[in-house]
């Protein structure tokens, strides 16, 4: 199985050892993280960035071997928007000769980067961005300016204290014409003695949800004043403007900017996995050492994960890791496809790509927020404390439901253009790729289910023709509504709700097509394949009975197919309950990744958990500090009351 969760056995080889290089190193200890306080923990998220660095210069690792030492170091800061954002936004958007000046500078950490988009006025709506780029034909440069308080700079991480240069998105202005949003790259800060640059005011935005958690990452706020940067600096790859002042359209395709964006998205969904399966393994080893109730004549307790309401809840997550892991990887093969493709200047396939990984953020990264919070329910109160490490798992993890896209933003994007695709099929345009399923919608708009025992339900074609319709019928149902609107646009704002789900639903159809193409793949390992099955199709029934309701609504299934669905699950819950802890060991994480006493490897719980209750600072003293202040006085009853 861990061949099968990693995608090949050198994934395997490779991640454990980066993995247990990181466990053994003191410097990257995190412990103590939810106890210190914000200045200390970003003291020391700069610590280990630095001391990253050094091992990987040290030891020569290669750049996948650097990557995932940075991922077990799990300790958010400046380096993820620097290799994350900072450097693609050059790759994607900069010329051959920017790309030469400031990618080994970037390479080598002779400059820190961020990407400064969102502002305090303007998140979701790009266009909206208020920071202006002036160009100055007289001086050949750009002044960049904050002309409100709305247009400061706010959120993007590494920002407030670390980086020294921002790719900066402003509003191009030249000959008195606005020309959009474009990107600049800006020095913020001196590279001698880190102050800021005269016209530049720059801090952090102040401490996050959780304790611990984001709170590693200096969020920033950045204002300009009439700061001047030369013409060079915007980044020419798509436009650029002459000396003369003159704007230029260059002959390289604005799509190339796609193969960025599903970049940065297959990477959010594969980290939804990551995310999931760590509460999973923490919740399902965890329900596999707890004992409560059950015990008769005086013996032993039932274990909490035999308990078929703890399995109902917790197995669907465990399978939903699955799925969100498979999909993911499939992204990266749609990254390559859509890369290959653009380089060919084929377009094709950018609306279907662009749906699939925008939906794709959305429905994983919502439903692992959601997963993650319900997996602290499912370990009782010792799930609240922060040695669990589910509130800060929580309180990290949750800030990607809003990042690079406001979750029900990019849905409603999603439903555009299926809504789009819809009102070409009478045109006799095919759908492609994810949305070829369209293409038979005379047949599924009409198809009845054949399932009729319970046993039906295991037909993988069943499953996928019953997901099938129910998306079709639902974008389809949408589509006639928005055209009995007056104007288009009121109608899409009417049912825009109804958008949603259907965009949900085309999404959900997506994921468990993958892992049904996934389970039909050959699979190294006995008995494998048998456990991906289990899993699929616990994934796909949850999902059918969780929105029942659409199912119903559009005729897919009868109600008594829905009860056999959820018959069915509860014998799924009994074949996956055998093998459920080593589904989650198969994910290969040291107990330094997981961070948890209640997921620790050995199931050590209860002496753990009462050996980190001491650690606090507060158990520092026996007596607390305010005794003498505070409880003595009150004890004694000689607390001093003002005379009214």
């Amino acid at each position: 199985m861990k061949v099968a969760w990693a995608g090949s056995r050198h994934a395997v080889e490779v991640g454990d050892r980066m993995a247990r290089l990181v466990a053994s190193d003191p410097v990257f200890r995190k412990d103590n993280r939810t106890m210190i306080s914000r200045k200390d923990l970003f003291k020391d998220t700069l610590r280990k960035a630095a001391h990253a660095w050094k091992r990987i210069s040290e030891l020569r690792l290669t750049e996948e071997e650097a990557s995932l030492l940075r991922q077990y170091v799990d300790q958010p800061g400046y380096v993820d928007l620097h290799w994350g954002m900072f450097v693609p936004a050059i790759k994607g958007q900069g010329t051959e000769e920017q790309q030469k000046k400031w990618l080994p500078l970037a390479y080598r950490f002779q400059i820190i980067g961020c990407y400064a988009q969102t502002e305090l006025g303007h998140g979701s709506n790009v266009q909206g961005l208020e920071t202006t780029a002036t160009f100055d034909p007289k001086t050949d440069e750009f002044v960049i300016h904050s002309p409100t308080l709305t247009s400061s700079k706010w959120w993007p991480g590494g920002l407030g204290k670390a980086s020294t240069h921002a790719v900066v998105y402003a509003r191009l202005i030249t000959e008195g014409k606005d020309y959009g949003i474009h990107g600049f790259i800006v020095q913020l800060r001196s590279l001698e003695d880190h102050s800021p640059l005269p016209g530049i005011t720059l801090g952090d935005i102040g401490g996050k949800f959780g304790s611990g958690a984001y709170n590693s990452m200096d969020n920033g706020v950045l204002r300009f004043d009439h700061v001047r940067i030369p013409r060079d600096q915007m980044l020419m790859r798509l436009s650029q403007v002459t000396r003369e002042g003159k704007y230029v359209h260059s002959d390289v395709p604005k799509q190339l900017l796609y193969g960025t964006m599903v970049f940065v998205r297959q990477t959010i969904v594969a980290d939804a996995s990551k995310a999931l399966s760590r509460a999973v393994c923490i919740a399902v080893r965890y329900s596999a050492i707890r004992k409560q109730f059950g015990s008769q004549d005086g013996g032993p307790e039932t274990q909490v994960l035999n308990y078929r309401t703890q399995q109902s809840r917790l197995f669907p997550l465990l399978a939903s890791a699955y799925a969100f892991r498979f999909v993911g990887d499939w992204l990266k093969w749609l990254y390559t496809d859509v890369t290959q493709k653009l380089e060919a200047k084929d377009y094709s396939t950018l609306q279907e790509a662009h749906a699939c990984t925008a939906g794709l953020k959305a429905v994983t990264t919502s439903a692992t927020a959601d997963a993650i919070e319900e997996c602290r329910k499912l370990c009782g109160g010792h799930g609240y404390l922060n040695s669990s490490g589910l509130p800060e798992l929580f309180a990290v993890y949750v800030p990607a439901c809003t990042y690079e896209g406001d979750n029900v933003v990019l849905l409603l994007q999603v439903a555009r253009i299926l809504m789009k695709a819809v009102s070409q099929l009478t045109s006799g345009k095919q759908p492609v790729g994810t949305m070829a399923y369209m293409g038979k919608v005379q047949y599924l708009m009409q198809c009845k289910c054949a399932v009729n025992t319970a046993e039906d339900w295991l037909n993988p074609v069943a499953i996928q023709e019953a997901f099938e319709a129910r998306a079709l019928r639902m974008v389809v149902n949408c589509a006639q509504n928005i055209g009995q609107a007056a104007k288009q646009e009121e109608g899409f704002y009417e049912r825009s709700p109804d958008l949603l789900e259907a965009a949900v639903a085309h999404i959900q159809l997506i994921i468990v097509t993958k892992f049904i193409e996934k389970v039909q793949q050959d699979s190294p390992g006995h008995g494998v394949k048998e456990q991906l099955q289990n899993l699929c199709n616990v994934y796909a029934l949850y999902i059918l009975h969780k929105h029942l309701g659409d199912f119903l609504a559009t005729g897919c299934i009868t109600p008594k197919q829905g009860a056999l669905a959820n018959e069915l699950l509860g014998k799924l819950y009994a074949q996956v309950r055998p093998n459920a802890v080593a589904l989650v060991d198969a994910f290969n994480y040291t107990d330094h990744y997981l961070g948890s006493v209640l997921g620790r490897y050995d199931g050590n719980v209860y002496p753990a958990l009462y050996e980190e209750a001491w650690k606090d600072p507060l158990n520092e003293t026996v007596v607390p500090e305010g005794y003498h202040e505070y409880l003595r006085p009150l004890l004694k009853q000689q607390l001093k009351l003002s005379r009214l």
